[in-house]
């Protein structure tokens, strides 16, 4: 084995089934999650379960020993007697569906479940990246008995009805000849132990439901769907046992102003027709300017207009989009122009329009059917939709 259980435990290779209790009580007290400042914290609680797992179970502390993979199982041992002479129907059913030799009893301790929360993200955190705080429900390990399930100085008891075996055996007698079947034991329920003082906080189960806050860093580029894995965060498991670990799936909300396309931001920008003729320079708002980490310089662009700009023209700004999750860069922004025909007119202002009409032969214009594509208005459709 490429883990030494008793090491971890800090305990002798002979070290009785108290003693190995004794000690994963005192290294859990250092070494969870919820008291160690340690940044290596839940892998060690993590392994320090695994450890205690397998040495507090004698089937897999005997692997154990012997070098073998405790995980895995004793592997089968085969009939004895013949069926004349009766047979284990308990390793018969083992053999059939792969499982080892005796059951024995089972650990207290348990992995936990892994655990999925989801949050809300605007579109600046999602791009910029951010720390979020994330509440999150889970079962950790109970403060007052520190997993072991019993009152303070209280230690589980022998089964009586099993022994300790955490199994019980019945012997039929059938034309084959004895058969002997086991199931779990039905008063310690297959622990081989009973706790005769349950703590009063857990009722025996070793965890309790609590709410905790933890700061997630979100990193720049991410999308809704996206899940931020943290290690030994989830439910921590029966018994006090490894915790499982924890999802945070992200949702980013919609922007009135922005909207995203793969690592590109769009944005349209309304623009005066005499403008458009002309052509000019006007100062387009990034998304930056709503995060407060960044430089002033960046939160706005200055962006060229050239004369007779049409409606719907799309002038792209490179790297002033989303950073990419996967690799160095920035998409880009896409300004969308649209170009705004004046609904109100004084006397001299509808005086000088007629007089450029006429000095450009637009009085009677005649209307010409666009070719080719979606048109501008196909264009600017799809952003008002």
């Amino acid at each position: 084995m490429s883990k030494d259980y008793y090491a971890i435990l800090g305990v002798d290779r002979d070290a009785t089934p108290e003693a190995i209790k004794k000690a994963y009580r005192r290294r859990a007290m250092k070494v969870h999650p919820d008291v160690a400042q340690d940044d290596d914290a839940a892998d060690q609680f993590k392994e320090l379960g695994e450890a205690y797992e397998v040495l507090s179970d004698p089937n897999k502390r005997a692997i154990f020993d012997r070098g073998g993979d405790p995980h895995q199982g004793a592997g089968f041992s085969g009939f004895g007697g013949g069926f004349a002479g009766g047979f284990d129907f308990t390793n018969l059913v083992d053999a059939m569906f792969g499982a080892a030799g005796s059951r024995g009893p089972r650990s207290r301790v348990r992995q936990g479940q892994d655990a999925l929360v989801r949050i809300n993200l605007a579109l600046h955190e999602a791009v910029f990246g951010t720390t979020k705080p994330v509440k999150v429900d889970t079962a950790v390990v109970c403060p007052k008995c520190m997993g072991q399930g019993g009152e303070p100085g209280s230690e589980p008891v022998t089964c009586s009805t099993c022994d300790g075996a955490g199994e019980v055996s019945q012997i039929q007698r059938s034309f084959l000849g004895d058969i002997r079947t086991s199931q779990a034991c039905p008063t310690c329920r297959g622990y081989g132990t009973i706790i005769p003082r349950p703590c009063g906080e857990c009722s025996g189960e070793g965890r309790v439901r609590a709410s905790r806050t933890l700061q997630v860093r979100i990193p720049a580029g991410v999308s809704t769907g996206i899940r931020i894995h943290l290690e030994s965060q989830g439910e921590v498991g029966p018994g006090g046992g490894p915790a499982g670990d924890l999802y945070v799936e992200l949702n980013v909300l919609a922007h009135e102003t922005f909207r995203r396309e793969g690592d590109n931001l769009e944005v349209v920008v309304k623009l005066p027709m005499t403008a458009a003729a002309l052509g000019t320079t006007i100062d387009v708002a990034t998304l930056e300017s709503e995060w407060d980490k960044s430089d002033v310089e960046d939160r706005k662009v200055a962006v060229e207009v050239p004369a007779g700009t049409q409606s719907g023209t799309r002038i792209a700004l490179k790297g002033r989009g989303v950073p990419r999750l996967r690799g160095g860069g920035r998409g880009d922004l896409g300004v969308t122009l649209l170009v705004q025909t004046p609904t109100k007119l004084d006397d001299r202002q509808r005086e000088l329009l007629r007089q450029l009409a006429e000095e450009r032969d637009e009085s009677a214009p005649e209307a010409v059917a666009a070719k080719g594509g979606r048109g501008v208005f196909g264009k600017l459709s799809e952003w008002f939709s």
